[in-house]
């Protein structure tokens, strides 16, 4: 099993690297530049020349890299062009911010799929079935950001029972019931844009497994159609299902970037669109690599999660 994970991480270093320099040549070609973030019409062209020499702009594109990852590999991740605060205290504040927010919404959303799923797919074609699959697609069609709004619309000004945005109240002291108060609707609005296409990803596996031999042969001995789903095809199911759970390691941290700039929640998404708006690069690096490499720990995690689920994977390895 060691040996398993250690293969895998000797190909998760090098593709890492290969994000870093992916995300910097993309700002590097980017039309502006981290020093046009902060000049001033009364600047003159020499000011600026002297600005972009001052923070090594000029320098070869091997030169820039080279310094910012080594910046990056000692945990200094630079300072924010608008406000000069501290990237990494400040990602220190929204990532467990946004973390409060996906995580329950995803797990949520996660279990429901599966009870969900394996009813529409354990009655394929039957009127149970066919109203689980039109609010799936519903579901899948309704932009995430419509749908905040709506509930904005109706539950925080018509009907004035929840808040319309922040984490907490201005100007009262933090407590629990205050967070939840706040918390409420965008963990509704998350849950259900999660939801839909989980769904219809366990419907289809249970579709699936429900045509395979080994079911006709239960079916055979005499076993009956919940026996079956609860013993052999929910256990078939889940295996790809742990693809999903891995793959959603992203989402801790630029899972909710609509959902968490409508509600002004102080998250990641938040932090990040601010970034975007201002062209704040060393913030948009940042959120660019942290992302691309939760893309390829994730799905580290996942191969690791079907060693440890399914034995015959590691006995193939």
């Amino acid at each position: 099993m060691l040996k398993y994970i250690f293969k895998r991480l000797l190909v998760a270093i090098p593709l890492i690297f290969v994000i870093t320099i992916i995300c910097f040549l993309l700002i590097y070609i980017a039309p502006y530049d981290a020093v046009d973030a902060m000049v001033s019409p009364k600047m003159s062209k020499q000011e600026i020349e002297a600005k972009k020499e001052q923070a090594g702009l000029n320098d070869p594109f091997y030169v820039q890299y080279g310094k910012w990852f080594k910046n990056l590999c000692h945990g200094e991740w630079g300072y924010s062009l608008t406000s000069g605060t501290n990237i990494r205290q400040d990602l220190k504040i929204y990532i467990p911010n946004t973390i409060k927010l996906v995580l329950p919404s995803y797990f949520t959303a996660f279990f429901l799929s599966i009870i969900l799923g394996l009813i529409a797919g354990s009655n394929y074609n039957k009127q149970i079935d066919r109203i689980i699959d039109a609010i799936s697609s519903v579901g899948i069609a309704m932009p995430t950001f419509w749908f905040a709004l709506m509930a904005m619309y109706v539950f925080g000004y018509h009907l004035k029972i929840f808040p319309l945005m922040g984490m907490h109240t201005i100007g009262k002291e933090k407590s629990l019931i205050d967070f939840i108060y706040h918390f409420t609707m965008p963990y509704v609005v998350l849950t259900i844009g999660f939801l839909p296409e989980l769904v219809r990803y366990v419907r289809s596996s249970t579709i699936s497994e429900f045509k395979e031999d080994y079911v006709l042969i239960q079916k055979s001995f005499g076993s009956s159609k919940t026996k079956i789903l609860l013993n052999h095809v929910s256990k078939n199911v889940m295996l790809p299902m742990v693809t999903k759970l891995g793959m959603a390691l992203p989402m801790l941290v630029t899972g909710a970037i609509i959902t968490e700039t409508i509600f002004a929640w102080p998250g990641v998404g938040t932090y990040y669109m601010k970034a975007i708006r201002t062209l704040d690069y060393p913030i948009v690096m940042i959120i660019l690599v942290l992302s691309g490499t939760l893309v390829i720990l994730g799905n580290l995690l996942a191969d690791i999660l079907y060693c440890l689920i399914d034995p015959r994977i590691r006995i193939t390895e």
